[in-house]
């Protein structure tokens, strides 16, 4: 197994030579295994424990179990030294009660959180995880049976980011057999014998059922990994393809033309796929926007997802660029990208103020715009006669630099209705004449 180690990391992970890895070590058997093999092949490596407070006195007996294991390695390190060990103990049950998810998800994001603090504050390269093919076909089931598309089929990938995975062309009975005949120590998890957890019960009651009726399922799980991943590679080049031809990238947001993007069959599979790595998940209201009037919006935790006439504007949550152009559709009665407008028509005015304007319906022209201001601007402020350069307005209102960058224009056929939140504009008034008069809200 060594020399089958060594040869795939020759050839597949050639870029762990001369880089100083961190292992992700809890004491169990494969991660045991991992640091055997480490050491065998003279890497220059660190040692990473969790101590997550789960088991009780189980928990404190594996951490000092992978002390003394590593201590005892260290002098025979020979030339590289110590070997660095670092611990580290979570409140995690504490933790997934306040954030209020399951143990699962918080021992994840805290260990991995972790983790990369390490490599940052101590310059490792890559974090070493002891997952292996077993491993790799859990994950395959459980990604199959809560329904996953072809991402979640193709197992546990062998690199993601930093962290790195070696152990995966090995099976659960390879890395037992070798550690039964070298003699290598490592520790039980009384967790993994509970059928609490998902992959616990594929692990003892489907996986042994599947290798009863074919007993070549993990070189047969192999390959089907190999052929996904081939398809795979052409549903990359086919959506980098069509990306190309449907999506612009502006200074600060992404612009999808619909009018292209809908001419393909599969337009929802591949916008899907381009909105995963931006946190999308609910893809019922993805489907529904793209039949959606203009202004409808999806939120991810990072990014919105805007209709906007005949394309989708992609953005971070916190920034909105200045040249984005948002429609306002006749009908449309609530707003809220790039902020927080509601539209009614009603009988007679009431109180007017720099958040709320009266206007003639007659007189607009839809669909309406909101803009940030450019150079040259001009409107005619309610209740002065003439025109006024937006500049000189700002300069009279004494607004500063960021009071500029963040004004925005509600605009007629690219005359300004309203400076929101300030001063609308005399052409748009409603009149003894007028029938239909609109109140719009700005909503702060």
């Amino acid at each position: 197994m060594l020399q089958k180690l060594q040869n795939h990391i020759n050839t597949n992970l050639s870029f762990l030579k001369e880089k100083k890895p961190l292992l992700a070590v809890s004491g169990g058997i494969d991660s045991m295994v991992l640091v055997h093999f480490c050491h065998q092949l003279e890497l220059d490596f660190a040692v990473a424990h969790c101590n997550f407070q789960l088991r009780g006195t189980e928990s404190d007996d594996d951490e000092n179990f992978v002390k003394s294991q590593i201590e005892n390695l260290s002098p025979r390190a020979q030339s590289r030294g110590k070997i660095p060990l670092f611990t580290q103990k979570f409140e995690t049950a504490t933790f997934a009660n306040e954030q209020k998810l399951s143990i699962q998800v918080v021992a994840r994001k805290l260990r991995y959180d972790w983790f990369y603090s390490l490599l940052a504050n101590h310059n490792f390269d890559y974090i070493l995880t002891a997952h292996h093919l077993d491993d790799s076909l859990e994950t395959f089931l459980i990604n199959f049976t809560r329904g996953s598309g072809l991402d979640g089929l193709t197992g546990i990938p062998e690199q993601n980011d930093k962290i790195v995975r070696p152990l995966l062309i090995f099976s659960r009975n390879e890395i037992e057999t070798f550690a039964q005949e070298n003699q290598i120590a490592w520790r039980e998890d009384s967790s993994n014998s509970s059928d609490k957890y998902l992959r616990n019960k594929l692990r003892h009651d489907v996986i042994p059922i599947l290798k009863e009726l074919n007993p070549s399922l993990l070189s047969s799980f192999e390959n089907t990994i190999k052929n996904l991943k081939q398809s795979q590679s052409l549903v990359d080049d086919a959506s980098k393809m069509v990306y190309e031809k449907v999506a612009s990238e502006e200074d600060h947001h992404t612009v999808f033309d619909l009018t292209k993007l809908l001419k393909y069959s599969n337009h929802q599979a591949y916008l899907f796929r381009w909105l995963a790595s931006f946190g999308f998940a609910d893809w019922n209201s993805i489907s529904d926007i793209l039949i959606a009037q203009s202004g409808k919006q999806v939120l991810s935790k990072t990014h919105i997802l805007l209709k906007n006439r005949n394309t989708l504007l992609l953005f971070p949550r916190q920034q909105i660029a200045d040249e984005a152009i948002f429609w306002i559709e006749k009908d449309q009665v609530e707003i809220k990208v790039p902020l927080n407008l509601s539209i009614c028509n009603v009988s007679d005015i009431s109180v007017q103020s720099t958040n709320v304007i009266f206007v003639d319906e007659e007189k607009l022209q839809f669909p309406l715009t909101l803009r940030k201001w450019n150079e040259g601007d001009v409107f005619y402020p309610l209740g002065m006669k003439g025109k006024k350069k937006l500049s000189k307005f700002f300069k009279d209102e004494k607004y500063s630099l960021l009071d500029k960058s963040n004004a925005w224009l509600l605009c007629s056929n690219d005359q300004i209705v309203w400076v929101i939140g300030k001063r609308q504009d005399e052409r748009f008034k409603t009149t003894a004449a007028t029938k239909n008069i609109l109140q719009i809200n700005y909503i702060k």
